[in-house]
């Protein structure tokens, strides 16, 4: 990784993310998380205080050292085993059927082959496993899917090569999950263009 994406990008990530008003998404994402859970693009930790008690350990899997740094406070203080054991969504080093749950929280948008995330999280998981997710993507509104294009090549170069207009629902149903519980709504936070949500429960098969 260069200077940028391990220096600077986990704390621009940490800032645009970890805004008070994101934590009800996460509170809802979170919910039902249960036995050991994998979660990709970690970061800072902004999930640990919304882990549900069903959760017996989490296998953290995050490329940024200084985002691992930043997780530390929150870390100690989680109520469950929390533990570094991977840096790359694409390449899970774990082995097959080991994990209850996933989460994914604002990163799918950015993982460069993000069909072999997800593919891999399908792998590590157990069937009927549960992958809990709220990504950004692709906006319902051909007027809003129009200006995400326009500034596609923008954000990819300013935001560490996240993505406006990948289409989350599909890219998870293609991967051979089965969506349940699903929702798509604009955040009322952000600009439509970056905040049209996904947010749900997909089961491995």
């Amino acid at each position: 990784m260069g200077i940028y994406e391990d220096r600077v990008l986990p704390r621009i990530v940490d800032l645009t993310c970890g805004m008070k008003a994101m934590d009800p998404r996460r509170e809802q994402t979170c919910a039902g998380l249960h036995g050991r859970v994998v979660e990709i693009g970690f970061g800072s930790g902004r999930n640990v205080p919304f882990y549900p008690p069903g959760v017996k350990s989490v296998s953290a899997v995050e490329p940024a050292d200084l985002g691992w740094r930043m997780a530390q406070q929150r870390v100690a203080a989680a109520r469950v085993p929390v533990v570094r054991a991977g840096l790359d969504g694409q390449r899970l080093p774990f082995d097959d059927n080991t994990f209850d749950s996933a989460l994914s929280t604002w990163t799918l948008c950015t993982i460069p082959d993000v069909r072999a995330a997800l593919a891999e999280l399908r792998r590590v998981l157990v069937p009927g496993g549960t992958f809990h997710f709220v990504e950004h993507g692709l906006a319902p509104d051909p007027k809003v899917q129009t200006w995400q294009n326009r500034l596609n090549p923008i954000q990819k170069k300013l935001a560490g090569g996240c993505h406006l207009n990948r289409d989350i629902n599909a890219l998870i149903t293609d991967a051979g999950f089965e969506p349940r519980e699903v929702s798509r709504f604009y955040e009322k936070a952000a600009p439509k263009f970056l905040g049209a949500l996904s947010l749900g429960v997909a089961v491995s098969a």
